[in-house]
Parts: C-alpha cells; structure tokens; sequence
C-alpha cells in the first residue's frame, strides 16, 4: 500500500481557509456586540421638561425663601445619617463584625473547634415572640450566607426575610455565619467538610423531622451544591437564590461584569492583593466590584434619595449600611480558588473542581431537589449564570427525569441582586410561595419545571403551577449557548499566574507586614468613605447639635414649590449622566474582551482546547431505565395510582399547587401509601416517572396487570380523579388522558387509543 503525502500547497491553503473563517466569525462577533451596545445606549426617554416659575417676583422669594430653608436642613439631617452610619460601622469593626441577624440566635457548632478549623459557625434562630411555636418534626431550614465581601445576615436582617418566612410557619430555623477573619490556612474544602457537620448535627437535633432544607444565598448557592454534590445524603431540598453557578454564561450586551477578569488578565489581581494584604484578601474590594456596577446608585441616586426623603428614609438606611457595611477577610488560598475555579475556570458546572483525594464535584451527584430563584434584574448573578448549569450538567430535560432529579426554577422580571434577599416584597411573594412548594417537593415527580406564580382572583391571594419546561427553555433564558473566549482567557490566566507567582510573589510577600496590610484596610475607600463621616473627624463635631436644632425646628417645603421640581430635575441629570458612563464604560469592556480574545483565538493563540462531547442521549438500554421497564407490570394498587397521576400531570404540562396538596395529602394519609416511608415513595414516584416518559403506551396498557380486580380499578380511578380536581379545570389533553385512563381500566385486555395528548400538552 502506497501512502500519498498532500501537496504543501494544499495543507496551507486548508489552514489558510480556516484561519480566514475564524476571522470572519470573529467580525461577526464584534458586529453583533457593536450593535447590542448601540441599541444599550439609544435613549429611552427625553429628559422631562423644567417647571415654570411663578411670574409673581414675591411668590418667587417666598419659595425661594422655603426652599432654602428645607434645604438647609435637609443637609443638616443629610450629614447626622451620615455621621450615624460613620459610627456603627466604627462599632461594628470593633466588635468584629457579628451577624447582623434581625432575630435572636444561639450557637450550636462553632467551626472554629472542629479538627479542620475554619471561621464558620452554625447557629439556631430563636423563636421571636409572638411567632407560631417550632415544631421539632417539621422540616428544618438551613440558611447559608454568601461570603462575598460583606458580613453574614443577608436572609435574616428584617423581620419579612427568609428566616421570617419560616419561622412563621413553626419550621426550626438554623443560620450559618462567618467570623470576620479566616482561621490560619482554611481552605474552601475545610468550609464544606464544616457545613457537611453542621448538617450532621442538625439532624441529631431532629431525628424524626424530614432531611433539611439548604438555602444558599449568591455565593452561598454554589457552596451548598457543592455540599449536595459531595455528600447527598445529608440535605433534603435545595434552594439557590441568584447563585452563580455558571460563571461564563449571559447575554452580549449585558452582563458585563463576567469580562472583568479577562481584561485583568486573570487571577493575578486577587493573588496580589491578598499579598498586599498579608495573606490575606481583603473582602471591601469585592464590594467595590459590585458598587461598580451600578455608578449612578453607588455615588448618587442612594445619597440623594436619602437627602430628598431624609424624615423617613435615615432609619432604612442605617439598616442597611450596618450590613453591606461590614467587610470580611479570605486567605490567599480561598480566593485563589473562588477565582480560578468559579469566576475564571468556571469548572463547576463542567466537574472539574477537585473535591480531594482524586474525585471531582460533580452536580450530576446531587439527587436532593434544586428551586432555582433568579432575576431578570440583576446585573451581579443574570439569569444565564444561574440557569446555565442545567444545560451543561444534564443533556436534556428526560435524562433529568432518568436520574430521578427534580429542578424547579422561578424568575423574577425586574428584581435587582440585592433584593432578592432583602426585599420585604420578594419576602411575602416568592420566599413564601417557595416554602409552601417545599413543603410538597416530595410529591413533584422528577423533571425541569417553571414556578409561575399569578395573581388568584380578586382575594389577594396567589396561584401557583409548576410549568414542565424544556432545555431549549433553559438555553434561551441563558444567552449565548457557547463562548470561546472564555476557555482563552482561562489559559491566560493561568499563565499570568505562573508568571506572577515566580517573579512577582516573592518580592511582595517580604515587603508586606501585617501592620502595611492593616493601613491598607482602613484607606480603602468603601471604609474612608464610612470614616470620615463619623465623630472620630473633628470636622463633623458640630454636625449632631445642628441636627437636633433642625429636627425641633423642621419646616420641609410644599411638594408644588418650582425649586423642589428644579432639584428633582438636577438629580435626574445627574442619574442620566451615571447611566450613560455606564453604559459606555460596559460597551467598551465587552468589546475589548471580544477584540482581544477573539483576535488571540482567531490566530490560534491560546486557542481553546476543543469541547468534549456530549454525554450520551439517556435511551432505554440506560441501567436507570431498563430497571424501571423491567417492573412495568409490578407495584400493584400504589404503582397504577402514582403513574396515572403522572400521566395527567404530564398530558397537561405541569401541575398546579393546589393539586399537590391533594396528592400530598392521599400520599401521606391514605394506605397503603402511609405505611410507605417517605424514600419508599420518593423511589416509587421516580419509577413510574421513568417508566410514564420512556414507555408511555406501554405504561397505559399494563395498568390493568396492575390492578387486576374491578374494585381496585374503580378505587384508584376515584384517587386520581380526586386529586385531579374538577374536569373543567383540566385542559383538553388532561381530560383526553382521563378518559384514556377510563377506558383502558373499565375494559380488561383493550389497547388504548392514541389521542394525541403529548402534542395538546406543549409548554406554553
């Protein structure tokens, strides 16, 4: 056999037409981003129109007069807040920062004993007076706080929160704090092994209670998948409240904070900070990052809505300063490890975060059921970064259903990333709908589902359904489905690190000294900005005298004085201008992103390396399938009823709440399924899942082995049709599979009729 070398000509024209490809994509790229930033940038809306002034000269001076003297003491009042806000963070530094938990707590695990110490703590939320008494054998809820920079609170600092929510419903309530500084070489895998205890002895404490559930707020989301990856067994559901999963994911023209660490060049930034530190990273400057985002709230619209509405707004305030003020510190190996492994490697939705001794994190792991919260609002976690990861880790919304997981999401239209936590209103609407729909996940049989939550009538009240959605759902909500500069920018990086890490680090590390890092800390300007505004500047001595002077004598001016609408429309310029910074500051950011790393992948330059393949599509010959079909005439009376249910829930696609009680209630009440165990009835809903999606004919045609005496029939077909609920209240598709469900139980040995129910039950 003789064996033809190509041509050189030809090899280098191939290569050529490549390369050529790779730059007309490249264009495209900068095309597309180039418009999107455009479109950002248009105006939305004309300025509104300055107010007219009184012709009258002497009804000029008199509001001029009012307004002057409003003013005055609005500024007055303005600073006093300041000067407040100035001194509890002086309080709060010196008290080392404690949670600013609203509700009383008492500790149970304190991480700093355990033998691999860390700067974790697990406490219990008392029971407020006038609460609904704890009941030891409801379902506990385990709050994890998001170690982002600023100090642990964030789900329990108001009374209308996440620690509210279910204390109101007598569920034992447990938090897990942080200190302000990490404990000598605590990595983030001691932090895990830690919260895995506190589970541990959470359910000690509860021994006759369900699994727990785990709240994970932002980076406490990524931190409990991580716990529900290494260790299943111990958590019960699963909540991410905007958790950043899917660090890569998001929308051109949008997102912009993913760039950042690629126009930094990597991880280098963190690692020397830290050692300008000494050792230790200094959380204010992740604050920033997040300040950053939003200028125009940041350094304007927050001051000048505390000015405007100073006789009411000082107290809301100080609330909130006292918590986003509080700055925590990480070792040098944590956010080393945060920003390699998440920020810039993005590895956890792909598996690849080393979990030691070998294994991996892998989320396929985790057989608890996730409720996703997202916001269409928020610009810190976008709805890509948290939705992504169910299209990386799971192939399609039937492997889900294969593997016996159950993945609710929810999204919120307008909601910024800090409200998802702290607002009062998010706190009575989706907190409180979320807890209910916990308290029946265990009848949610597997599958990718939408909460929708709609208004009920005209009592107040709100209906909720679980919608079944599709991976294409999830892709869309995502944004772009793939981006090849970020695998560019991960060998970037670590390759600046290297470099860094060889010729930089050493030289720093000698020079840094605790008392250096210590200076840095209190000039840094998310702390001067706190300080020099407190009673420790001698310049703002005579600020609280002057502002009990201006409370006893407060005169505010009338809403319809011409100056007032004057200031109004200053500050709405001033806004304008932030925004529009802004926005040219992001376009800017993610078009040099595109140029420079699709320029360095266009010529082969830290070029990524090429995707691995898709897993394998989840078929009938899959272990987890083939054992449910091989007991698809086996369960009896319990098995028929569970996949009827199952099959109306899915002609229709989804289930309302409501028929979730019912079902939860024959589930847990009514025989046999009360002798069952709650894993018993978790494996069967699992079994008649696999066994209604893969084999649904055959599903259909055997439930007459199952129930093979008339009166079982009828009894079962009475269950279903209880939870069911009214026929009109059905749809088409739901009531066709009734009926199919009718006529194949009344005659034994009759083939069901094909009625088209899975076309009628599309998602909408």
């Amino acid at each position: 056999m003789t064996v033809v070398t190509p041509p050189p000509g030809r090899e280098l024209l191939a290569r050529g037409a490549e390369t050529m490809s790779r730059i007309i994509d490249q264009a495209r790229t900068l095309t597309d981003v180039a418009t999107r930033q455009a479109a950002q940038l248009a105006p939305t809306a004309l300025p509104p129109a300055p107010p007219p002034l009184p012709s009258n000269p002497a009804t000029l001076l008199a509001a001029a007069a009012d307004y002057a003297v409003d003013a005055t003491q609005r500024g007055i009042l303005y600073l006093d807040a300041l000067r407040q806000a100035g001194n509890t963070f002086y309080e709060h530094e010196a008290e080392g920062c404690p949670p600013v938990l609203f509700f009383p707590w008492d500790m149970v695990v304190d991480g700093r004993t355990l033998p691999r110490p860390c700067n974790y703590a697990l406490v219990r939320i008392r029971r407020p007076e006038g609460a609904a008494p704890q009941d030891p054998k409801l379902r506990p809820f385990v709050i994890i706080d998001p170690r982002a920079g600023h100090g642990a609170g964030i789900g329990g600092f108001k009374s209308d929160s996440q620690v509210g929510v279910a204390l109101r419903r007598g569920h034992p309530v447990y938090f897990v704090v942080f200190f302000r500084d990490p404990e000598p070489g605590q990595t983030i895998l001691d932090i895990t092994h830690a919260e895995g205890v506190f589970l541990e002895e959470v359910a000690k404490l509860h021994p006759e209670a369900p699994k727990p559930v785990v709240i994970g707020n932002c980076q406490g989301g990524w931190a409990v998948m991580m716990l529900g990856a290494s260790q299943p067994d111990l958590t019960g559901a699963i909540v991410l409240n905007g958790a950043p999963l899917s660090y890569w994911a998001g929308e051109r023209g949008r997102n912009p904070m993913r760039y950042l660490g690629g126009l930094a060049g990597g991880s280098w930034p963190a690692a020397l900070l830290a050692d300008l530190g000494n050792g230790k990273f200094d959380g204010a400057n992740l604050v920033l990052n997040f300040e950053s985002l939003s200028p125009a709230n940041t350094w304007f619209k927050k001051y000048y809505n505390l000015y405007a509405n100073v006789d009411r707004e000082t107290p809301r305030f100080l609330e909130f300063e006292r918590w986003w003020g509080g700055y925590f510190l990480m070792n040098r190996d944590e956010i080393r490890w945060i920003v390699e492994n998440l920020f810039i490697g993005d590895k956890f939705a792909r598996g690849e975060i080393s979990a030691g001794g070998g294994a991996t994190f892998n989320m396929r792991a985790v057989r608890s059921p996730v409720v996703v919260f997202a916001s269409a609002g928020d610009n810190i976690t976008p709805p890509g970064q948290a939705l992504r990861w169910i299209a990386d880790v799971y192939r399609d919304e039937q492997e889900i259903k294969t593997l016996g997981q159950t993945i609710v999401y929810l999204m919120h239209e307008d909601i910024g990333h800090l409200g998802i936590f702290v607002s009062g209103a998010i706190a009575l609407k989706e907190h409180t709908e979320i807890a209910e729909t916990l308290q029946l996940i265990d009848s949610v049989a597997p599958g990718l589902y939408e909460m929708l939550i709609t208004t009920e009538g005209g009592n107040g009240g709100w209906q909720v359904e679980l919608k079944e959605r599709t991976m294409a759902d999830i892709r869309a909500r995502s944004g772009e489905a793939k981006n090849e500069a970020f695998p560019a920018v991960a060998r970037i990086s670590a390759l600046n690190q290297s470099i860094y890490d060889l010729f930089a680090a050493p030289f720093i590390r000698q020079l840094s000294t605790e008392r250096t890092a210590e200076l840095r800390r209190q000039m840094h300007p998310m702390r001067l900005r706190r300080t020099l505004f407190s009673d420790r500047n001698p310049a703002m001595a005579a600020v609280a005298p002057l502002a009990e002077q201006a409370r006893a004598d407060r005169r505010p001016v009338a809403p319809t004085n011409p100056f007032l609408a004057w200031e109004r429309l200053w500050a709405d310029g001033m806004e304008r201008s932030f925004d529009l910074y802004r926005d040219i500051r992001d376009g800017w950011t993610e078009y040099a992103f595109h140029a420079l790393y699709g320029a360095l992948g266009t010529w082969g330059v830290a070029q990524a390396e090429p995707p691995e393949a898709p897993p394998p599509a989840t078929e009938a010959t899959a272990p987890e399938v083939r054992a449910a079909l091989a007991q698809i005439a086996e369960g009896g009376y319990p098995a028929a009823v569970i996949r009827m249910m199952i099959l109306l829930a899915r002609a229709r696609g989804g289930v309302r709440r409501s028929r979730l009680v019912r079902s939860n209630a024959m589930l847990t009440t009514e025989e046999p399924f009360a002798a069952m165990t709650p894993e018993e009835r978790q494996a069967m809903i699992r079994r008649q899942t696999v066994i209604a999606s893969m084999a649904p004919a055959e599903a259909l045609a055997t439930l007459p082995q199952l129930l093979p005496k008339q009166e079982e029939r009828v009894r079962a077909l009475a269950a279903v049709e209880a939870v069911a609920g009214p026929e009109a209240e059905l749809g088409e598709a739901a009531e066709a599979m009734l009926a199919q469900l009718r006529a194949t139980l009344a005659t034994p040995g009759r083939a069901p009729v094909p009625v088209g129910y899975e076309a009628a039950a599309m998602p909408d």
